[in-house]
C-alpha cells in the first residue's frame, strides 16, 4: 500500500510561481489519500463482437471473472490514431483534429505540432505524482525521423518503436527514455513478449517507492499483419469468422455503395477471411499471457490490492460482414464497439455494466478521477468511476454517443477506405481502392443512426435488428424521426468541453 499522498497544487499555481501565465483549462491535483496504481492495456484493432475475448484465457480468468465488463463500450472514430489520441485526451475527433493516421490532417506530426500532447493523461497523472510508463504503439508516424529519440511530456519511462517496423513484432528499434536500442529479429525479441518484460521490471522497481505509477501498455496486436508468436502457430486450428447473419449477407441492397456492389464471397474469400481471423486470435494469445504475468507480479510485490487494471482496445475490426472484407471505418457494431474491463479496489467481479453508454473519450477522466486528478475544461467525455465502483447509472447519464469519420480537409472530398480485396499468398487481405465519404452518427443504446456526405442514410434498431441488416432510413422510418436525430448530430458535431455532455443526454428520439 502507498503511503498518505497530500498535493493540492494545481498546475495553474506551479506555473504561476514560476512566472508562467497559466491556461485557462488547467486542471488540478486534488487531495486524495492513497492514490492506486493504475495500469492501462490497449490492444490494436481487437474486436468485441467476433469473439476474439473467448480464445484469450486469463483475460477470461483474471479480468472478467474478477472485475466488470461495459457492455456498450464505443469508440467515436475506428481509426488507431484518432482513436488514441481521444483515449490520452477525452476528447472527440472534431476537437482535437487528429483526423487521420497521416498528415497533413492526422498523425503524431499533427498531434505534437498543436500541442495536444503538452495536456494528455500522462502529463495529469505525472503532476499528481505518479512514476509514469509508456510501452508500445504511439500515434502513427512517430517520431520525427530526425529526432527519434524524442518522447513526448508526461512520461517518466517511455519505450515506443523509434525505427524499422514492429508490426510484424520482430526487428525494430526503440526509444528507451531517449536512448535507441536495437531489437533483432530472434524470437527472445517478440514485441510483446518484450512489452511483458519491461512492464514486469517497472513494476519490481517502483513497487518500492513511496510514489504511485501509472503503466501504459500498447500492444500492436492483432493489428495486422497479425504476426503470432512462434509458440502459438499451432494453437486454434478450427478457429473461423463466426457465421452471424451479417456474415457475406445476403442482401446489401440497402447499404452504402461501399457494400452494395460487392460480390457475394467465394470459397477462395472464405479461407482467407478465416486464415486472417485465426492470426488475430493467435496474436492475442502473447497479449493474454502478458496480461497473467502482469497480474502475478503485481501479486508478487504487494501491490494489486491497490492496483486498478484496465483493458480495452482503439477500435474494432470487420472481417466479412455486411460483405465487407477485413477492416474498420465503419459505424457497424463491430468497428465501433470494443473491449473495456476493469479490475480493482471497490469493483465487483463477474459484473456488467448494461443501459449505458461508454466510450473512449471517458477513459482520461475516468483514469484522472481514480488518481485524483480534476481534468482540464476541454475534457469531453464522463468519468465511469461512480459506476464501475457500483454506484447508479445517473439520470442524466448520455443517451447518445457522437461517430465520426474524416476523409481530408474537404468532409465531401472522397478517400480510400479497405473494403473490398484482392488476395496473396500472406494470410492478410489486401484492399481494393473504393471511395467512401465522410460520415456521422449518433450511437444510442438501441439504435445506430448515420449520415454520409453524399445525403446516404442509415438507421438500424439494434434490440430488433441486432446484426444490422434492415437499413430503416432507406425502408420505414418515420420521417419526423429521421429529422430530429439529423437535427441532434448537427449540434453534436460542432460540440466542445462541457457542451458535449449536454448534447448527448438529450431526450432521445427513439423513446
Amino acid at each position: 500500500m502507498k503511503p498518505f499522498l497530500f498535493l493540492t497544487l494545481s498546475l495553474s499555481l506551479l506555473l504561476a510561481a514560476c512566472g508562467a501565465k497559466p491556461a485557462a483549462d488547467d486542471f488540478s491535483v486534488l487531495p486524495q489519500e492513497n492514490r492506486p496504481n493504475i495500469v492501462f492495456i490497449l490492444t490494436d484493432d481487437q474486436d468485441a463482437k467476433l469473439g476474439s475475448m473467448e480464445y484469450m484465457k486469463n483475460l477470461q480468468d483474471l479480468m472478467i471473472a474478477r472485475g466488470t465488463s461495459w457492455d456498450d463500450f464505443l469508440v467515436s472514430t475506428p481509426v488507431c490514431c484518432p482513436s488514441r489520441t481521444s483515449i490520452m485526451r477525452g476528447q472527440y475527433v472534431h476537437s482535437h483534429q487528429v483526423v487521420d493516421n497521416t498528415l497533413p490532417d492526422g498523425g503524431f506530426y499533427k498531434a505534437k505540432e498543436t500541442h495536444l500532447e503538452d495536456s494528455t493523461i500522462g502529463v495529469w497523472l505525472q503532476a499528481a505524482g505518479y512514476n509514469t510508463m509508456f510501452m508500445g504503439k504511439y500515434l502513427n508516424g512517430y517520431p520525427y525521423p530526425d529526432d527519434r529519440t524524442y518522447f513526448p511530456p508526461g512520461w517518466t519511462e517511455w519505450y515506443s518503436p523509434a525505427k524499422k517496423n514492429a508490426y510484424d513484432g520482430y526487428d525494430y528499434v526503440l526509444n528507451e527514455t531517449g536512448t535507441l536500442v536495437e531489437y533483432p529479429p530472434y524470437e527472445v525479441n517478440y514485441f510483446t513478449d518484450v512489452m511483458s518484460r519491461k512492464a514486469v521490471d517497472f513494476i519490481n522497481r517502483y513497487a518500492k517507492q513511496d510514489a504511485p505509477f501509472f503503466m501504459y501498455l500498447s500492444s500492436f496486436a492483432p493489428h495486422e499483419p497479425a504476426t503470432p508468436a512462434q509458440r502459438h502457430l499451432d494453437l486454434f486450428p478450427d478457429a473461423a469468422v463466426p457465421l452471424t447473419p451479417s456474415f457475406d449477407e445476403e442482401d446489401v441492397s440497402d447499404k452504402p455503395a461501399a457494400s452494395m456492389h460487392n460480390p457475394r464471397f467465394s470459397e477462395k474469400d472464405k479461407y482467407y477471411l478465416n486464415k486472417t481471423y485465426r492470426n488475430r486470435i493467435l496474436s492475442l494469445q502473447a497479449v493474454d499471457e502478458m496480461l497473467a504475468t502482469v497480474i502475478h507480479a503485481l501479486e508478487a510485490s504487494g501491490e494489486m490490492e491497490n492496483t486498478y487494471i484496465i483493458y480495452a482496445s482503439d477500435n474494432g475490426f470487420h472481417i466479412g460482414q455486411h460483405r465487407l472484407g477485413a477492416g474498420k471505418t465503419t459505424f457497424y457494431e463491430e468497428d465501433i464497439v470494443v473491449p473495456f474491463i476493469v479490475r480493482g479496489p471497490d469493483i465487483a467481479a463477474s459484473a456488467h455494466i448494461r443501459g449505458a453508454l461508454g466510450g473512449n473519450i471517458d477513459i482520461a477522466p475516468t483514469l484522472a478521477e481514480l488518481a485524483g486528478v480534476q481534468p482540464p475544461s476541454f475534457v469531453e467525455g464522463r468519468s465511469l468511476a461512480p459506476i464501475l465502483r457500483g454506484e447508479p447509472i445517473p439520470q442524466d447519464w448520455r443517451t447518445g454517443f457522437l461517430l465520426e469519420i474524416y476523409n481530408g480537409d474537404d468532409p465531401n472530398v472522397d478517400s480510400v477506405m479497405n473494403l473490398p480485396f484482392l488476395f496473396s499468398s500472406s494470410a492478410w487481405i489486401q484492399p481494393l481502392a473504393q471511395k467512401q465519404r465522410t460520415l456521422f452518427g449518433i450511437r444510442a443504446e438501441k439504435y445506430m443512426y448515420a449520415e454520409y456526405s453524399d445525403g446516404f442514410r442509415e438507421l438500424y434498431d439494434l434490440s430488433a435488428d441486432p446484426y444490422e441488416l434492415q437499413n430503416l432510413a432507406a425502408a420505414a422510418a418515420d420521417p419526423a424521426v429521421l429529422e430530429e436525430l439529423s437535427n441532434w448530430l448537427a449540434d453534436f458535431k460542432t460540440c466542445g468541453g462541457a457542451s458535449c455532455r449536454q448534447i448527448d443526454s438529450k431526450e432521445n428520439p427513439f423513446k
